[in-house]
């Protein structure tokens, strides 16, 4: 088992500058130090996470995208 390659495959987005978010439902992405689920339920897709208040925030698959996403938490 490679490390390395297992890297590979986890973060095709490492900087999260370009290309759009996954759409597998219960995926985790980190944006601006926050993680966010994809929910898929009835109805679109969203994206849901918390503001820097702890308030529930929903962002559409555009919103993650202008902001930055990465699969891992920025260090």
């Amino acid at each position: 088992m490679s490390t390395e390659a297992e890297s590979e495959t986890e973060t095709p987005n490492p900087t999260g500058t370009a290309g759009a978010p996954p759409t597998m439902p219960c995926t985790v992405v980190w944006s601006r130090g926050r993680p966010y689920v994809l929910e898929g339920g009835s109805g679109r897709p969203r994206w849901m996470g918390t503001d820097t208040r702890g308030r529930p925030e929903a962002l559409t698959r555009a919103d993650l995208q202008r902001r930055g996403w990465s699969y891992r938490r920025a260090s």
